[in-house]
């Protein structure tokens, strides 16, 4: 019952689309209509006429880390600048925001990079129920398989980001998102430096990292400035056989002028290999040990395995011919599945954002903003339930080849009239996929990282499906300043409609063709901010959202989705949160209630092995409760001295039983992947020209399977670094020297869960859906500008 590989958080495959024209006009009309309760018509009218893009002040660079949001009506925390330059180059802004509270982040690689361990939860919601964007571009849910958006590490160099937002529970209204259940993380481009000149990092560490940056600056020219940076990454897995490898170059050109207006351009262009590390389950972890990971260079044993099966036909039990390495499993381990011999992730992207902010006289702003992101990608597996045809191998290489290319606009209005603080605005995106899944020839040992559906033909196609996404979004809302601006009230609501459309392609495909629609005409977000005095606010807010299918419908057989697509439901939630926040000269500290009830959760789940594939099956479990707190102080006692804590409890349980084969007992169980308490200590100090860190994180255990039956345990994990500013010397500007540890314990433990989906029950502990986490690494670098 694992869900397919590349299908695993969002379910499978999705999207097509087609280019979105904008319209002034429509946009005129998409916000009349919005002001006289239309939304869902105007959205529709204006196809492409968007949301809102950060505003100057929102895309301000921060220096470090703020746990207080002086006025907002919702939990709103940031990381800055200085915060993303303490950790090793390289790491993902992502693995950063892990020290804030109520934010679970996992992976198995030291940087949160590697995209099939890449996992991040806020108060309760996973990944694929949380909204992400750059400068107001949206990224979808950042999932592993190219469907909606992209990772942001494949979106912009960490070098180049400024600072990243989090909203917990509710986002801003205007956020370009349709699965923003749970909240959502906001990350800023900085500006291109206003001085001309050149940066330079290179990075040597375990595993034979090595990590190169430049970027080079133009400065302010009568307004105009821009820089390019390129970086390359190479290092070897901490474990078994392979690399992982990306090259990466940003662009950002901005042009500003009179009184706050500007226009700027981001380009992206990725390209990256990754061999993965294998997936294990508690049994596998502990007969064969946290090493262990796939066979590859070991290609007799992988054949040894494969003949096993395809003279048996067993795939548990001790089969005749059953591989040495493997011994220690129980008999009734599924051991085909214990081990494959390769697998691997092959992406290529190309991001490009354009947009503007125009100001007609002091209380008048239009924000707009188009980009376009195309994707192909591959994810491999070298499949023993295949044989190749061409050469009598018991092997073949399974592929799932992907294509996207999605076009959006955004764009908003923001008025200002007396005490009012009043914005509309849209959001359109279209969205063409092409998710294939294809099967090759191999004629002996695989042992390259390439993308084989441009060089070879199949002889064999799973599916070959196509999938279009339209989504528009229309809001408006009003911020009220009242008592001197001590009291803030914040009242909206935005129209949401996503339609998803899939076709079959070939006739043998598993997976439904059809088209059904998310969509709602009124989801509410309202919120208040009182200012107790000049170091002190209350506040509370309430937000009501749905999230769009996508393509798990049509993951199911096409007679499953004919009969449930009447029925079907999207996803909702509605969450309250309530806060107190407080500053001072020496500390800032920050307490948030909050309470969510999750509607119509639909669970996915596959009868077949994770490297096979089959139809899933698609449930609604019905409601999820969750409720909890946060807790942060950041402590300055002395100068130079900064000491952040956090500590978070969440309790998420199902609140139904649902039925599968039968009565699935998950009322009143936890919901899995989601710890229930979480603790962050952090200290940075500086004095004179060096700057020392140390932080622990306390993540506790997770269950694994939906009736609570298994789990994994809690852990302590530590990292640590050191930095030294040798200041202007031999011609440059600046060099700073900069050691880091992660792992500083060298603790085992399991990072990420749910990697091949989860199941209902797993007394034994044989599901294969864990990571490792990666044993201590040691990182240096030097960081030189021009």
């Amino acid at each position: 019952m694992r869900r397919p590989r590349e299908a695993r958080r969002e379910g499978c495959l999705r999207m097509f689309s087609r280019r979105t024209s904008i319209q002034l006009s429509g946009l005129a009309l998409a916000i009349l209509a919005t002001l006289h309760g239309n939304v869902a018509a105007a959205a529709d009218d204006a196809a492409a006429a968007p949301a809102a893009a950060p505003s100057k002040a929102n895309a301000t660079a921060l220096t470090a880390v703020s746990v207080v949001a002086t006025g907002e009506t919702r939990q709103i925390q940031t990381i800055g600048r200085k915060d993303i330059e303490a950790a090793a180059p390289g790491t993902s802004a992502l693995k950063v925001l892990n020290e804030l509270p109520g934010v679970n982040f996992q992976s198995s690689d030291p940087w949160g990079a590697y995209e099939w361990s890449t996992a991040i939860s806020l108060h309760g919601f996973d990944q694929s129920r949380l909204g992400f964007t750059l400068d107001g571009i949206p990224l979808g849910n950042m999932s592993y398989g190219v469907s909606n958006g992209l990772q942001v590490t494949r979106a912009i160099s960490s070098d180049n980001i400024a600072s990243v937002q989090l909203a917990q529970g509710a986002g801003a209204l205007g956020t370009p998102s349709n699965t923003n259940l749970g909240g959502t993380v906001q990350f800023y481009s900085a500006d291109p430096d206003m001085e001309p000149g050149a940066r330079f990092n290179q990075t040597i560490g375990s595993d034979s990292t090595l990590r190169s940056y430049a970027r080079l600056d133009t400065g302010d020219f009568h307004g105009f400035s821009m820089y390019v940076s390129f970086d390359h990454a190479n290092t070897d897995k901490w474990k078994g056989y392979g690399s992982q490898e990306s090259n990466q170059a940003n662009l950002k050109a901005v042009y500003q002028w009179g009184d706050g207006d500007r226009i700027s351009l981001f380009v992206d262009n990725s390209r990256r290999k990754e061999y993965d590390y294998q997936d294990l389950s508690l049994t596998s972890q502990r007969v064969l040990g946290w090493n262990f990971d796939y066979w590859q260079p070991d290609w007799n044993t992988a054949l040894q395995a494969a003949n096993a099966y395809h003279t048996s036909g067993q795939y548990s039990g001790v089969a005749n011919g059953y591989p040495a390495s493997l011994a220690g499993l129980p008999a009734d381990y599924d051991w085909l599945d214990a081990d494959y011999y390769a697998g691997g992730g092959i992406r290529k992207d190309n991001l490009v954002g354009l947009s503007g902010s125009f100001n007609f006289g002091e209380n008048l702003t239009w924000n707009v903003g188009s980009y376009y992101h195309g994707d192909r990608g591959e994810g491999q597996w070298v499949t023993p339930y295949t044989s190749s045809p061409a050469s009598g191998l018991p092997l073949a290489m399974r592929t799932t080849d992907y294509g996207l290319d999605r076009y959006g606009v955004t764009s908003s209005l923001q008025y200002t009239l007396g005490n009012n603080d009043i914005e509309v605005g849209v959001w359109g995106e279209n969205s063409s996929n092409h998710v294939e899944r294809n099967y090759f020839n191999l004629a002996g040992q695989y042992t390259g990282l390439w993308t084989f559906y441009d060089g070879e033909t199949p002889f064999l196609r799973g599916f070959l499906q196509h999938y279009t996404y339209d989504t528009r979004m229309a809001y408006a809302e009003d911020t009220l300043h009242f008592m001197d601006d001590r009291l803030t009230v914040n009242v909206g609501a935005k129209s949401l409609r996503s339609t998803s459309t899939a076709d079959s392609l070939v006739a043998t495909s598993a997976f439904a063709q059809g088209s059904i629609k998310a969509s709602k005409g009124f989801l509410p977000q309202a919120g208040v901010d009182y200012k107790l005095d000049a170091r002190q606010d209350i506040y509370a807010s309430y937000s009501k959202n749905i999230d769009a299918y996508g393509a798990l419908p049509f993951a199911t057989s096409q007679a499953t989705f004919d009969a449930s697509k009447s029925t079907l439901k999207p996803e909702g939630s509605q969450t309250l949160e309530a806060g107190y926040r407080v500053h001072g000269e020496t500390f800032e500290a920050a307490a948030d209630l909050y309470y969510t009830r999750f509607s119509n959760r639909l669970l996915q789940t596959t009868p077949c092995s994770a490297v096979q594939t089959c139809a899933s099956q698609l449930d609604n479990v019905g409601s999820v409760d969750s409720k909890g707190a946060d807790l942060s102080l950041i402590w300055r006692p002395v100068e130079g001295l900064r000491w952040l804590n956090t500590l978070s409890w969440d309790s998420s349980k199902y609140q139904d039983d649902y039925l599968n084969g039968g009565v699935v007992a998950t009322r009143g169980k936890y919901v899995v992947g989601i710890p229930s308490w979480m603790a962050t200590s952090s200290v940075n100090y500086h004095v004179g020209a060096w700057d020392f860190t140390l932080d622990g994180k306390y993540t506790g255990r997770r269950y694994i399977t939906y009736t609570n039956d298994s789990q994994v345990p809690s852990y302590w994990l530590f990292n640590a670094g050191a930095s030294y500013d040798l200041g202007a010397l031999a011609g440059f500007k600046d060099i700073r020297l900069a050691l880091n540890v992660t792992n500083l314990a060298g603790k085992h433990y399991f990072a990420t869960t749910g990697t091949n989906g989860y199941v209902a029950a797993d007394p034994n502990g044989y599901n294969q859906t864990l990571q490792a986490g990666a044993p201590r690494q040691v990182f240096f670098n030097i960081n030189a500008r021009l």
